[in-house]
Parts: structure tokens; sequence; C-alpha cells
């Protein structure tokens, strides 16, 4: 985003009143935004920066649901990388409103599009809200008839015993370390080819280092040897 548009430089001062605990002069702000926005692009960011200060699920949805009509509207490479959030915010609205199926719909498209999101912090926390969020939601979409529910996000059944087993472990007696390596490919999985290959290649770190103790270095290889990259 440029920095220097009237609007962004609104929702810049908003998030750091956000920052500062002042709410109402955080909604005002963004709402200066929407009131100034010049085109779709503008309203598209500030409806974004509306949506989280709503007082009721219904009207965090419409705002959602506004912010991502305006980015298809622009439907170019300046929203290309807003995607992956913009469905995690619709699906995370539907889940507050209960409706577990129109949210894991969301989460699928955010699945989706999660390698749209820019790499780092950013991109990490959008894989994992959508890989909790398909979790969470996979059980009701199923009911609804939804024959893939479940499919997507969930780590290899042959994987998913000895790596939760591993993490209980390593919280338990703080093993940062290996917690740093492991845990940000098991919550980001969302089962593709490449969040195999990530999974496996933390496990491989952990194992390589030979640091853990002797039953822990066969539970690695276990986890190692069930997970898929062919």
């Amino acid at each position: 985003m440029d920095p220097e548009l009237p609007v962004v430089r609104l929702c810049v001062a908003g998030m750091q009143a956000e920052a500062e605990g002042r709410a109402a002069a955080a909604r005002e702000l963004f709402q200066q935004a929407w009131d100034g926005a010049r085109d779709d692009y503008e309203a598209c960011i500030a409806a974004h920066y509306l949506a989280r200060h709503q007082s009721s699920p219904a009207e965090t949805l419409r705002w959602n649901q506004e912010c991502l009509d305006r980015a298809d509207l622009v439907g170019d490479e300046r929203v290309q990388g807003f995607y992956p959030s913009l469905y995690v915010n619709m699906a995370t609205a539907y889940r507050e409103l209960g409706r577990l199926a129109c949210a894991h719909r969301y989460f699928v498209l955010a699945a989706d599009r999660a390698a749209d999101a820019p790499e780092g912090q950013y991109g990490d926390w959008n894989r994992f809200a959508i890989g909790e969020g398909l979790r969470d939601t996979a059980a009701a979409a199923a009911a609804e008839g939804d024959a893939e529910a479940g499919r997507r996000g969930r780590v290899d059944v042959g994987v998913e015993g000895p790596v939760r087993e591993l993490l209980a472990r390593w919280c338990e007696r703080g093993d940062l370390k290996a917690l740093g390596l492991t845990l940000p490919a098991y919550l980001g999985y969302l089962g593709t080819t490449g969040d195999r290959v990530r999974l496996r290649s933390a496990l491989h770190r952990v194992h390589a280092a030979r640091w853990l103790p002797v039953e822990e270095q066969t539970w690695v290889e276990r986890a190692m040897r069930a997970v898929d990259v062919t």
C-alpha cells in the first residue's frame, strides 16, 4: 500500500490509536478513511479496518463482505495479497454467527489463496488461522453434505499422533528450539505438497541436531517416515 495515500495515513493513525487503547478514536479515524475513499481500492482498505470496530457479528460480516466486494471490483495485483486475510475474516465472521459450514467454505477459499499472502509473520498468521479454522469447522461442513470437509488442513493420520506427542513433551519441558522449528510448519499445515515438505524438513532439522532423548528421536523418525512427500 502507498503510505502517502490519505486513506492509508488515516488507517495507520487508527491502528496507532488501537495500540494505545483508544478504540473510539480508532473507529472515528477508520470512518474518516471510509468517508474519504476515492475509489474501490481505498474503500477496500477502509472497510477492512471498519469491520474490526463493529458492535455485532452481523455488522462485522457486512463490513467484511463490503471489503471483499471492493477487492473483487479492483481485480488487479494491488489486492492480490489481500485475499487470504479477506477470506479468513469472512470465515471468522460466519463462525461468530454460528454458521460453521459457511465459515468452512471461506476457510477453504483462504487456503486456496494462502500463497498470495506476503511471506513472514503476516503470511504465517494467515496460515495458522486458516489451518485452525479448517479443522474447527470441518465437522459442521461434513454434516451439511460437504464430502471434502475435513480433508483440508488435516495432518496426515500417521503424522498427527507422533507430532502431537512430541509437541506436548517439548511444551512440558520448555524445549523452545524444537518447538520453534516444528510448530510453525505444524500450525500452518494446509494439506498441500508444499506443506508436507515444510513439515518433513522441520522434523528433519530437529532430528539431525541430535539433542533430543533417544525415545523422542525415534518418534521424530516415525513422523518423518509417515509424511508423504511423493
